[in-house]
C-alpha cells in the first residue's frame, strides 16, 4: 500500500483518520442550525463562507452518546463524489503521513456492509488508528437525505 496523508481526529477515546484529499477545511466549532424532522444523524447545517453545508454526526453512526461542545470540538469539512458535508469531532490531533508499511487491512470480522467505512487500520506512533473510507460512511438513503437538506437550506 502507498503512503497516505491523514487527518487524525478523536471521537470519545478512539482515533480515526480521514484522507487529506477529502478534507476541504478544519474549522472551529460554530453554531449548527438544527433542521426540523431531519434524521438523527444530521446535526443540522452551517453557513461556511456562503456555502450551506449539512453536518453529519459520526457519534450517531458509531453508536456513541452525544458529547457537549468544548474548545477542542472541530468541524471537518469534506467533499466526496460531489457531496460536501461536515463532521463534528471531539478534536483534531494532527495531520500525518503514514507509511504504507504501517497500514493494515481491517480484520474481516469488522468488515461488513454496515461498516463499509472501515477498510484499514494504521500504526501511528504506537497507536492504532482506524482509517475511514469517506465514500463508505453514507448509505444511499443517507446521501439522499443530506442532498435534500442541503438543497432545501439553499432554498
Amino acid at each position: 500500500m502507498d503512503n497516505t496523508k491523514q487527518v487524525i481526529f478523536k471521537l470519545g477515546n478512539e482515533e480515526f483518520g480521514l484522507g487529506i484529499l477529502y478534507v476541504k477545511a478544519i474549522e472551529k466549532y460554530m453554531d449548527i442550525v438544527p433542521i426540523p424532522n431531519a434524521p438523527s444523524y444530521i446535526e443540522g447545517i452551517i453557513n461556511l463562507r456562503g456555502d450551506v453545508i449539512p453536518v453529519y454526526s459520526l457519534r450517531s453512526k458509531f453508536g456513541l452518546s452525544k458529547k457537549s461542545v468544548d474548545e477542542d470540538t472541530k468541524l471537518i469539512v469534506t467533499k466526496s463524489k460531489d457531496i460536501m458535508m461536515a463532521f463534528e469531532v471531539d478534536s483534531v490531533n494532527e495531520i500525518v503521513e503514514i507509511p504504507g508499511s504501517n497500514i493494515h487491512e481491517a480484520p474481516a470480522i469488522i468488515r461488513a456492509e454496515s461498516t463499509a467505512y472501515i477498510n484499514y487500520v494504521a500504526d501511528v506512533d504506537k497507536r492504532l488508528v482506524v482509517l475511514l473510507n469517506l465514500d463508505g460512511i453514507l448509505s444511499e438513503a443517507e446521501k439522499g437525505a443530506l442532498e435534500k437538506v442541503a438543497s432545501e437550506a439553499q432554498g
